[in-house]
């Protein structure tokens, strides 16, 4: 018995009957040999934290763009708190862990240099919604190793394709992810945006401070030991409903007062502008595109292939091809 075949059979021992077991997967887009030490959702977390896309998100906004600061979120370390909060969650219930931290590293991806800004200027572009759960599933099944993607297994990939949008996810580690992702980025970009003097803790409405708590950790200790004690005593995944209902009073307050806040917002039409030069360019001179994008001209067309270079470049290289491009080079001085 191979290390991995153990650890498969200890899922069935530890695990909770409705938890997605290793052995039990639907499979990968194409065949692949199993490994002798690894599970699969195990081996998909590796593929993905080892991926170039994963390595981006470090340069990626979260809501705020080119802060002032070494504090604030980048995709990065939201992706990391999404994975920490979906393992805790998973753990208590007995669901797989595996599975949900290669979801958790996979979810976001598909996200666009300046955030949302740079998802609505490939939506006017593309003349389609871009949305970035979608390219997120594209970047693991296409993009990644020159085309070839990481063949994840499927519930790894519907768990990322599902982790916003409408489609929910099969397994329950899917959805614990889904849940963990807006239990994060409510929280630390309430961190930021008191960082950012945006808002103050008693900024906060009354009613909700009351239920979710009055600090960043007494909020997510909040909701995540919710979900877990509601789940175990109702059998359905799920926070009580006063729960349920501050965490959406709570984002819909975010969405009131940072997300559409002319200082968190100020430069997006600015990041906005640089996305669609960006595109503007290239479509003019897809000749201009990096060699490893030329043969995907043949058959995603230009557009497609456009989209993709633009959404996967961080903030900083779309800035740096922007001034490359159209910022003349200062004459040099002998």
């Amino acid at each position: 018995m191979t290390i991995r075949e153990r650890l498969e059979q200890q899922e069935y021992m530890l695990l909770a009957p409705n938890a997605q077991k290793a052995a039990e997967t639907k499979g990968r887009l194409y065949p692949a040999e199993e490994n002798e030490v690894r599970t699969c959702y195990q081996r998909d977390a590796d593929r993905i934290v080892h991926s170039k896309s994963f390595r981006r998100l470090m340069h990626k906004t979260q809501v705020f763009l080119s802060p002032e600061g070494d504090h604030y979120r980048t995709r990065m370390t939201h992706t990391l708190e999404v994975s920490r909060i979906a393992r805790t969650i998973c753990r208590a219930l007995r669901l797989n862990e595996d599975l949900a931290e290669a979801a958790a590293y996979g979810h976001d991806l598909g996200h666009t240099p300046f955030g949302h800004a740079g998802e609505a200027a490939l939506t006017d572009m593309m003349g389609t919604p871009f949305h970035h759960n979608e390219q997120s599933l594209r970047v693991v099944d296409k993009l990644e190793r020159d085309g070839d993607g990481l063949n994840l297994t499927y519930e790894v990939r519907m768990a990322i394709l599902g982790h916003t949008g409408p489609r929910i996810p099969e397994t329950l580690e899917g959805q614990v992810v889904r849940t963990s992702d807006r239990i994060a980025y409510i929280n630390h970009d309430i961190d930021d945006a008191i960082r950012a003097g945006i808002l103050s803790e008693n900024d906060i409405p009354r009613e909700i401070a009351e239920v979710l708590g009055s600090s960043h950790s007494a909020r997510i200790n909040t909701l995540v030991e919710n979900m877990i004690a509601n789940t175990q005593n109702t059998g359905v995944l799920s926070m009580q409903p006063e729960v349920a209902a501050a965490m959406d009073s709570l984002r819909a307050f975010m969405f009131e007062r940072v997300y559409t806040n002319p200082v968190a917002k100020g430069e997006e039409s600015k990041a906005k502008d640089i996305m669609r030069k960006l595109f503007d360019y290239y479509y003019t001179h897809p000749d201009k595109l990096p060699e490893d994008f030329i043969p995907q001209l043949d058959f995603d067309g230009i557009s497609r292939t456009i989209c993709d270079y633009i959404a996967g470049m961080t903030d900083k290289y779309a800035i740096y091809k922007y001034s490359e491009i159209f910022i003349p080079t200062a004459w040099q001085v002998r």
